[in-house]
């Protein structure tokens, strides 16, 4: 430092620098600078510089330590002092893109990057670094090595005219030692690390939340009974039923100071999650029934699948439009979404009928004549706004009394009276191909209109009428149980078998010769094939069957 005092410095010291020197500028050479060089330079230069020559390899402390010492060392402490004490002088540097002579004029330093090939060194490029770019001043980043640069490429920044046109290769260190650089296996294991911890502590928390869940409903359950979370529990308070109530009060009092258009849903929800499941009492396309109780009273649990939702809320809206409540109508009490634990099921809660089905009542009993007329007239006295679209044997059930109610009404079409429009379930579901009628099996029914709904009702209850007859016995004869078109179709037959048979050939379901020595069974024929005609408009409508059934059973003096 005090050579360059002494030598170029002076010259600068004695001229225009002067004012500079014996300024401001003498406080940063005597003061700060002094400092700098005496304190915390010389630890930075003699202590960390110290160690890391000695702490690497021998390849530090032999081949690169004269390089540190005197090349960098050399450099930063003769070359950027000289540089800041020489101020602001314009400095000549080779520019191996410049036109002209080859040669660039900066206010900062000349910058070199040299490549070694083998005991050459190649210069890459020459050019001048404007001061402005020296960042930061002390140590700029574009004349530092990077120990981790693959490619050998070293730069190098000097402060002398055309110092960088032929540069020393002593003064470029020896970069053998590299750091350590993931591979694909490491860097696949640091990115799946973080992920497979992740969810593990999901799966930890769905388990301890499921464990919870299925705490609370285990409580005093039998082996046999599967409860639901939140189950009934006597002591609980529910703030929107009363202690002493039953479905049956819950529901009078709903229909006879309401709009009739069923309980309250924060009603249903309460009712819905206090139920307890007993046993699993049908299957079928849309899901599942199970039996439950309620405060101990028996209800109807139609669990649907997640792909049915469309048909759990049709049904449940149509459960609960104005006035529904009838009946001859399945009484709907609740509908409710519930999680248990792994999916979401979709709750219908009706009544409950202990002898299920008309197929399963028919399939089991015989009938009497009066249990014949009964079940006829029952299922003819359904609500007329409503057409039900997949009208079966299956989707009728037998209360205790011997009389039917309709079920599943997720295909249901409802009629406005008042604007004479139709509201049709958006539903990707479609009736029975064996009930359906011969307007329906041809695509030739008329969309728009509700009559047109009604009337294919009618041939499917027709064919209903069939099976509930076929199973009268009179002096003990009787038919077995089977379905309409057993004799002429497969057991799931297609819509173009159905065509072909009801269409094209015209053919109904057989009436057996015994039923002529029968008043009743004679009525009941006598209803059947009107309700099977091709032309719909031809059919008997509801109306006209319940007016005859009435008769008929006045007539064998029946009360229903």
């Amino acid at each position: 430092m005090a050579e360059q005092v002494n030598g170029p410095m002076a010259e600068q010291v004695n001229g225009p620098m002067a004012e500079q020197v014996n300024g401001p500028m003498a406080e940063q050479v005597n003061g700060p600078m002094v400092e700098q060089v005496n304190g915390p330079m010389a630890e930075q230069i003699n202590e960390p510089m110290a160690g890391q020559i000695n702490g690497r390899a021998g390849q530090w402390t032999n081949g690169g330590a004269d390089q540190w010492t005197n090349g960098w060392a050399g450099q930063w402490t003769n070359g950027w002092a000289g540089q800041w004490t020489n101020g602001w002088a314009a400095l000549q540097c080779h520019c191996d893109r410049c036109t002209g002579n080859s040669s660039c004029t900066t206010d900062g330093v000349c910058f070199v990057a040299v490549r070694k090939s083998g005991r050459q060194m190649v210069i890459e490029r020459s050019m001048c670094v404007p001061e402005y770019e020296l960042i930061p001043r002390d140590r700029p980043f574009i004349c530092a090595v990077s120990t981790r640069d693959e490619t050998g490429i070293y730069p190098m920044c000097c402060n002398t005219d055309y110092c960088n046109k032929n540069p020393d290769p002593s003064v470029f260190p020896v970069l053998t030692v590299k750091a350590p650089s993931l591979g694909p296996v490491a860097l696949a294991a640091v990115i799946a690390g973080p992920v497979c911890v992740l969810c593990l502590l999901l799966v930890v928390a769905f388990y301890v939340c499921h464990s919870h869940r299925m705490g609370l409903g285990a409580g005093g359950a039998g082996a046999h009974h599967h409860r639901v979370p939140n189950e009934e529990d006597p002591n609980m308070d529910h703030p929107f039923i009363t202690g002493g109530a039953t479905l049956k009060d819950l529901i009078y009092d709903m229909t006879t100071s309401g709009s009739g258009s069923g309980l309250p849903l924060l009603v249903q929800r309460t009712i819905a999650r206090t139920i307890i499941l007993q046993e699993s009492i049908g299957k079928g396309r849309f899901g599942e029934v199970w039996r439950g109780k309620w405060r101990g009273e028996e209800v109807a649990v139609k669990i649907f699948s997640s792909r049915e939702e469309r048909s759990w809320f049709r049904e449940a809206e149509i459960y609960q439009t104005v006035m529904l409540r009838h009946e001859n109508i399945l009484g709907f009490i609740a509908a409710d979404n519930k999680d248990n634990g792994t999916w979401t099921q979709l709750w219908l809660v009706s009544d409950y009928h202990e002898h299920g089905s008309l197929f399963d009542y028919l399939n089991r009993y015989t009938v009497t004549v009066e249990g014949m007329i009964k079940l006829s007239l029952s299922t003819a006295s359904g609500k007329p706004a409503i057409a039900h679209r997949d009208l079966k044997s299956k989707n009728i059930l037998v209360k205790k009394n011997g009389t039917c109610c309709i079920a599943d009404l997720g295909l249901a079409v409802r009629h406005d009276s008042a604007t004479d429009t139709i509201d049709i379930a958006p539903n990707h579901r479609v009736g029975t191909k064996r009930y359906m009628a011969p307007e329906v099996l041809d695509d030739s029914i008329n969309m728009k209109h509700f009559e047109s709904f009604k009337r294919a009702d009618i041939y499917a209850m027709g064919l209903v009428f069939w099976e509930i007859a076929s199973r009268c016995s009179m002096g003990g004869i009787h038919e077995d149980y089977q379905l309409p078109y057993y004799d002429l179709v497969q057991s799931d037959p297609s819509v173009e078998e159905m065509r072909k048979v009801v269409c094209e050939q015209k053919l109904r379901p057989n009436i057996p010769n015994r039923w002529q020595s029968c008043e009743a069974l004679r009525v009941m024929a006598k209803i059947m094939r009107e309700c099977w005609y091709a032309n719909g408009a031809a059919r008997l409508t509801a109306l006209r069957i319940k007016k005859t059934l009435s008769q008929l059973s006045q007539q064998e003096g029946i009360k229903m």
